[in-house]
């Protein structure tokens, strides 16, 4: 194996040598090597065999292989690294939006840092650093976001003024830029050398590896990976990985049973020169110039500069794709764009010898987010994929996370944001998928301002009401391919400005998402919330009981008709979703979940129920449209029309009831709102919906009735301190840290999923807890606004993050929610939060570089308050309003 991995060295480095390598005809190449016959016959079995030899494969088999599983298998189909991995250019950068992906960077930087002593393969390894500049102030404040989340991570990184940039990068043109970002560890690597690193290491790790192998299909059985199709033979295992690039998605389809991995290649150019006269210096920072839409390193003197063009060309919509990527076609027309803006930001470089334009596939996913964890249909198949041009700065940490997913059940992050189960089949369409990376690669540049939607593959789910609400100036946002309204646009209001209302700071539907807010509180509101997931569970005797009695953290032997809120948490006690479940009947029950949970929970419940002919779980998300009654007169709107009293006393809190409402019966009536308001959720057979939607709307003009969306429901339930799923709460998340002990049966003597962990947690505290925070100082109509991922200092030192914040139209005030730790000044390590520590702190948050004070709060205002504020009624718990 050493001497097949030195003659790929020298064969890597060579080609590095030699630019013109690629020139070279793929028969005068493919002939010398495939004549060697395979040395080694594939083993009959294998724990793991890992399908992809490129950066995401062979970090998974490194990682895998340090955490102690040996008995695996990597097949290439072609040579190592001869993917998108060889084509990379190379650039580690952790300046990433998104927390884990800049956990990933971060964790990547480190190890190829090292890599090179710890393998004796030269991996290029060079620290730069990076220049990210802007061009305009919006684009100052993205960057002034990210450098906030990298500070207070450990790394270093500062805003620059122009001037600075240039004494970085003395051939910049700095005249149109008005500040930048510098990150001095990011680093540059030979990303095919880093690849074979990892290989070599896995290597000797007892890791097999085998080129020239392809898979033609995993084969499943009862839901359970038991092998692979090779061209040469058949490997039976107990886990597959794919880790195929731009292969995945047909590899994923080939078997039987499909598993679904949405991504889609796009062409990405980059062009190399001949070094400069006086060559460029290796330490030379990188640049990203977003708004330019480029990036520019050094690259052995000269320059390699490539970018995500405004029109991008999607590759292989019409199926399999050749083997090893050989250089697809210049196309300088095509460049023409990001030449130009690389003339402009280095006007130096206009007498400079180009040597070639580079053209390589790369995989797009469609919301720019890699691809990770196991399929929901097939247990045992791994995925790692999807890494939208990422791959080298990635590359590192996903292996690592997915490794550690594979041998311990879960990984030692929050990936939920990557998680393969965030999408469904919908979203694999190639239709869709081509679509949506067209989208999705311009995107890579495009200033990125909160709650920005995409614009392509939409109108796909939507609920029967869609065209009536569309047509009452409904403006829409998508959530799991479902389309949900954010706000109704009155009539008279200027369309075209509130569909550009992208902004850091106060946006254009301030004051109509403040109107449907007060008719919330004073009257009474409809929003449709059919995306919902809902989910029947059935048995025949106690079957249904029992189970979810063992999965679900609250009691649930409640009389019929009650409805409880709980959690489904992991062995660790974290929420692995956050519900609400209907007692519909003695062995029935209604279950409802967050939208994107559709395919997680049931992925989860799957897997987890007792495999009972007499037990039933049945997706029931698209019989029911869901109407939202919100307000004090949902009441009377509800009871004139169902003839029936709806009052406290008839049909109290948490209640569950089929009912007729106008000529349809059979709706599920449920008093809870989401949002800590009064009023109901109605569950209506879908071929009702738009009847009882009509009737809804003509009882309720009387008592002022209107349409509302998300925007009104997240700032009644943010001021109402409720956490919402998959944004404030997730798999390392319990209810002893969101004060919801009150839905945990610990006393009850009964055995649930989490039992051990929460008892361990209240005996010994908590080390993390959600926090309500109130912005003090803060000027709603001049400030930025916060949106989520703020960092928050108590008593000026960084404790946690902000997960969710809106504007409460009630306390005129912004409110914040996030999790407060306790980390020890010396160590670092994460110490027990109390009460006392959260109240006895002075709290700041931090939007892009500016520091708010904050009041923080564990328990939310009080109802008197919230009902109907009077006049005099100005100190509130010892907070001064103006």
């Amino acid at each position: 194996a050493a001497g097949m991995f030195l003659r790929l060295l020298s064969d890597i480095q060579w080609r590095a040598a030699n630019p013109k390598w690629r020139r070279m005809s793929s028969s005068q190449r493919s002939t010398s090597t495939t004549a060697e016959p395979h040395p080694v016959s594939l083993p009959a079995q294998a724990q793991v065999v890992i399908c992809g030899g490129g950066i995401t494969g062979t970090s998974v088999a490194y990682h895998l292989s340090k955490m102690g599983w040996k008995d695996i298998v990597l097949l290439e189909q072609g040579r190592l690294a001869a993917g998108t991995t060889r084509f990379c250019a190379g650039i580690v950068s952790t300046a990433r939006p998104v927390s884990i992906e800049l956990k990933m960077a971060h964790y990547s930087n480190k190890l190829y840092q090292q890599l090179e002593q710890e393998t004796g393969v030269p991996t290029g390894y060079t620290r730069t650093g990076s220049l990210s500049l802007a061009q305009t102030q919006d684009r100052l404040i993205s960057l002034k976001r990210v450098a906030s989340s990298l500070s207070v991570m450990g790394i270093p990184c500062e805003i620059i003024t122009p001037k600075q940039a240039l004494q970085l990068h003395p051939l910049i043109n700095i005249h149109d830029l008005v500040g930048a970002m510098y990150v001095p560890e990011d680093a540059l690597v030979t990303s095919a050398n880093v690849s074979l690193a990892l290989a070599t290491a896995a290597s000797r790790n007892g890791v097999q590896i085998h080129e020239r192998t392809s898979v033609s299909h995993v084969t499943v059985q009862k839901g359970r990976v038991t092998g692979v199709e090779t061209d040469r033979g058949r490997i039976q295992c107990q886990y597959f990985v794919n880790c195929a690039g731009q292969w995945a998605y047909e590899l994923g389809h080939s078997g039987e049973e499909p598993v679904h991995i949405p991504l889609h290649a796009c062409e990405h150019f980059y062009l190399l020169t001949h070094p400069l006269t006086e060559p460029l210096s290796s330490s030379l920072p990188t640049v990203v110039d977003p708004d330019g839409r480029i990036y520019i390193r050094n690259w052995q003197g000269g320059i390699l500069s490539g970018g995500f063009e405004k029109n991008p060309k999607p590759l292989f919509t019409e199926g399999r794709n050749q083997l090893e990527i050989q250089n697809l076609q210049e196309d300088w027309d095509h460049f023409g764009p990001l030449l130009s803006a690389l003339l402009r930001r280095m006007p130096g470089l206009e007498a400079l010898q180009i040597l070639q334009l580079v053209n390589c596939p790369e995989s797009f996913t469609p919301d720019m987010r890699c691809i990770m964890g196991e399929s929901p249909t097939a247990r045992g198949y791994f995925v790692l994929a999807g890494m939208n041009s990422a791959g080298i700065s990635y590359g590192g940490g996903a292996g690592k996370y997915l490794a550690e997913w594979m041998v311990n059940g879960y990984p030692s992050d929050n990936v939920w944001p990557l998680d393969l189960k965030r999408f469904g089949t919908l979203q694999s369409s190639r239709t869709f998928l081509r679509h949506r990376v067209m989208e999705v690669m311009p995107l890579m540049c495009d200033l990125k301002v909160p709650r920005w939607d995409f614009q392509t593959g939409r109108q796909l789910r939507t609920s029967p009401l869609y065209d009536r609400l569309d047509a009452q100036g409904a403006r829409w946002m998508e959530k799991h391919g479902f389309e949900r309204v954010k706000y109704f646009v009155p009539p008279g209001k200027d369309l075209l400005d509130l569909d550009h209302s992208k902004t850091f700071y106060k946006p254009d539907w301030f004051d109509i998402v403040g109107a449907e807010v007060k008719c919330c509180k004073e009257a009474v509101c409809v929003i449709d919330m059919s995306s919902f997931t809902k989910f029947e569970i059935s048995s025949t005797g106690d079957q249904a009981l029992e189970s979810l009695q063992y999965l679900f953290s609250n009691d649930l032997d409640v009389p019929v008709g009650h409805v409880v809120h709980t959690g489904m948490l992991n062995e660790k006690g974290g929420y692995e979703n956050d519900c609400s479940i209907a007692r519909i009947s003695k062995r029935s029950f209604f279950m409802i979940s967050p939208t994107d949970q559709q395919v997680h929970c049931w992925a989860w419940l799957k897997n987890r129920l007792p495999d009972d002919s007499n037990l039933t779980l049945e997706d029931v998300t698209w019989k029911y449209t869901a109407l939202n009654l919100i307000g004090p007169r949902a009441v009377d709107v509800l009871s004139e029309l169902s003839y029936a009293p709806m009052t406290a006393e008839h049909f109290p809190s948490l209640f569950c009831k089929e009912m007729s409402v106008g000529y349809a019966n059979g709706i599920r009536v449920m008093s809870i709102t989401h949002t800590g308001e009064p009023g109901f959720v109605l569950y209506i057979p879908i071929e009702y919906a738009l009847h009882v939607y009509n009737e809804v709307m003509n009882m309720g003009q009387k008592y002022g009735i209107r349409n509302a969306g998300y925007y009104a429901l997240r700032s009644l339930r943010i001021e109402k301190f409720f956490a919402f799923w998959g944004q404030d709460l997730d798999a390392f998340t319990t209810p002893m840290e969101c004060g919801r002990e009150f839905q945990v049966k610990l006393e009850k003597g009964m055995e649930f999923v989490g039992q051990e962990a929460l008892l361990e947690q209240k005996q010994n505290g908590v080390h993390k807890r959600f926090t309500m925070f109130i912005l003090e100082d803060h000027d709603t109509d001049m400030d930025l606004w916060p949106w989520w991922g703020e960092p928050i200092f108590r008593n000026g030192r960084y404790v946690g993050k902000t997960t969710s914040s809106a504007y409460s139209y009630t306390l005129e005030r912004h409110v914040c929610l996030g999790f407060v730790h306790n980390f020890d000044e010396k160590t670092g390590e994460e110490l027990v939060v109390t009460t006392d520590f959260i109240n006895q702190g002075e709290y700041e948050i931090d939007i892009a570089g500016q520091r708010f004070q904050a009041k923080a709060k564990l328990y939310p205002f009080s109802s008197l308050f919230t009902q109907r504020r009077r006049k005099d009624e100005v100190e509130l718990s010892g907070y001064q309003r103006e």
